[in-house]
């Protein structure tokens, strides 16, 4: 029922994504102590920094992020879980409570969207199940001395992304965003994985994909220009592909320009909130980054549109206001299927 309405919704108008999770939380200043919270208060290893682990020592606040974005406008949110997965909680030695970050990340955003359904019937609001790049790649060795050397296998990536994805649904996801793909090797075992756990459950739970552009080169960490990114994923059923992070939304619209153009799917964009000055932090106001939004509004550039770093509900709520001027870019995908029909 579900997957009807998010179809439906992205053929009636621009979907909003939220904005960035992080830059929310550090708002509260937590310490040491509130990310470990009861539970994790003996725990042998420093637990500050690890912001999946507050959906189980800090509920309360990410319910409240969450609802903050859709009070704002957004149409969707993201889980709180863009490092769960058993290899970046290796940093934490946390690799057993993946299952658990997963499944209640997703419960308190499932809650928030439901208690804003209600409210607002007419406006359906969504789960993107987050799932991140992990923090090591199969493509290229880290070790300049070593150029063959890898640092993780596509098989140990194809594990951890499928028991992720596994917890995500089973805590109520609508979607799944494999996101901030730098690496599209990666992206490759998480689709890989996520098709399998489809045919398994008999589920055909939607995908999103959202690669990075990590400089002005136009190029993923790993090589690929925003075409070639296009071509190694656009086998696989999605719902969407799309850009984020790195970028400033003016910076990322040539990369729009070329996936909409050839794209059968969706297109979704999250910029940062311009480019981080000197000391690490996104200046750009929710006016600023609005009037470079238009641009691809203006273009008929894509379908779902939000934030990444540095973006707050205010951000969201001037892209929001925004998005309600214009149409949606028609999906080619879903034309073939009603022509079909």
């Amino acid at each position: 029922m579900r997957n009807n309405d998010l179809f439906n919704a992205l053929q009636e108008r621009i979907l909003v994504l939220d904005g960035a999770m992080g830059t929310m939380l550090q708002r509260h200043k937590f310490t040491e102590a509130d990310f470990r919270g009861k539970r994790f208060a003996d725990y042998g290893s420093d637990v500050k920094g690890n912001n999946d682990l507050l959906s189980i020592t800090q509920p309360e606040a990410i319910a409240g992020v969450h609802a903050a974005y859709f009070a704002a406008g957004a149409d969707i949110v993201e889980t709180n879980t863009f490092s769960a997965t058993t290899i970046a909680m290796s940093d934490y030695h946390m690799e057993d409570l993946v299952d658990e970050l997963n499944i209640q990340s997703a419960k308190i955003a499932r809650q928030v969207a439901d208690e804003f359904t209600k409210k607002e019937p007419h406006k359906p609001r969504f789960i993107a199940g987050a799932i991140g790049p992990t923090n090591k790649t199969a493509s290229m060795s880290p070790d300049v001395n070593d150029p063959g050397f890898r640092a993780i296998t596509f098989e140990e990536l194809r594990k951890a992304y499928k028991q992720q994805a596994a917890g995500l649904v089973k805590g109520g996801v609508d979607i799944l965003l494999v996101e901030t793909v730098f690496d599209t090797l990666n992206a490759k075992a998480a689709l890989f994985a996520i098709e399998e756990l489809k045919e398994e459950l008999g589920s055909d739970i939607p995908v999103m994909v959202s690669g990075t552009i990590t400089d002005a080169s136009g190029r993923t960490l790993s090589g690929q220009t925003a075409e070639a990114f296009l071509i190694s994923i656009e086998h696989i059923p999605l719902l969407s592909v799309g850009f984020n992070c790195a970028l400033g939304a003016k910076q990322l619209t040539p990369y729009l320009e070329t996936v909409a153009g050839k794209s059968q799917f969706g297109i979704s964009a999250y910029p940062n909130a311009g480019l981080p000055n000197a000391f690490g932090e996104y200046d750009e106001s929710p006016e600023q980054m609005a009037s470079q939004i238009r641009e691809y509004l203006d273009k008929s550039l894509v379908n779902i549109i939000g934030g990444c770093c540095g973006t707050t509900p205010e951000h969201i709520a001037a892209i929001a206001k925004l998005a309600e001027e214009y149409q949606p870019r028609p999906i080619p995908s879903f034309q073939k299927l009603a022509d079909v029909g």
